[in-house]
């Protein structure tokens, strides 16, 4: 008793999740559809968002997953048009990744213009649709999720932090332009490793093993409630950068 899950209350809104991958997106996408609202999640390969579109199905909450390729406007305007089809668009989330190492020698301009366009111009794309579609309610939230790549360009990194510097421009100046109109932007640097897959092997390959001490990655999950709590703030105390990092990091 006490522990049953709690049934979903239905809000006539939607929110919008562009980069639904596996981790981060996945988790986002399951917390607003556990908060009650409609949530239409794209990634680029939207046949992989099957299983989870049917898991939230299975828990009450609603979800619609599509194919979006983020760095074409076409797609971003017809993924968020459809998702203010639904109902009013009150969140949109830009989650796309592009984390690629290149020593700087070897990155070519393809490389470079291709991350560009997947973390930095997909990421203008995304918060100028939601905006047009917001602006006239005067009524928003758009979160974009940045990395430590975003604040500091490290070896390696010079096309992944150009192009997070480049996203966190665009919230910057989204959030001054947009805030009187009352639509909340935040910036989110994820400044630390995620329990994936993909960080764990990387980890084993070049430690030997996969494992972490306690609390030294975050768990997606945590990271979505963040999201969640960050749409919910009053606009007389809005934050607009907030950076994430675990309890057993080392500093």
């Amino acid at each position: 008793m006490g522990n049953e899950p709690q049934p979903v209350v239905a809000r006539k809104k939607t929110v919008a999740v562009i980069g639904a991958g596996d981790y981060i997106g996945a988790a986002i996408v399951r917390r607003f559809a556990a908060g009650g609202y409609t949530v239409v999640a794209g990634r680029r390969n939207g046949d992989k968002l099957a299983p989870l579109v049917e898991e939230i199905a299975a828990q009450g909450g609603q979800c619609v997953g599509r194919s979006l390729d983020a760095r074409k406007e076409e797609d971003v305007t017809a993924f968020l048009a459809e998702a203010e089809q639904i109902a009013p668009l009150a969140v949109c989330v830009f989650n796309v990744g592009a984390n690629v190492n290149y020593p700087l020698v070897d990155t070519t301009e393809r490389v470079f213009r291709k991350v560009w366009e997947m973390a930095c111009y997909a990421g203008f794309l995304s918060t100028r649709e939601a905006a047009r579609l917001m602006l006239p309610r005067k009524e928003g939230c758009i979160l974009l999720t940045g990395a430590t790549a975003g604040l500091r360009g490290g070896p390696g990194y010079a096309a992944f932090a150009a192009a997070k510097f480049g996203l966190r421009a665009v919230a910057q100046s989204a959030a001054r332009e947009l805030g009187p109109a009352n639509i909340h932007v935040a910036h989110l640097v994820i400044d630390a490793g995620v329990d994936t897959e993909w960080v764990r092997a990387r980890r084993k390959e070049r430690d030997g093993t996969d494992t972490f001490e306690p609390d030294q990655l975050m768990r997606p999950e945590s990271i979505a409630q963040t999201y969640w709590d960050l749409h919910l703030q009053p606009r007389d105390a809005w934050t607009h950068e907030m950076d994430l990092r675990p309890f057993g990091e080392k500093w």
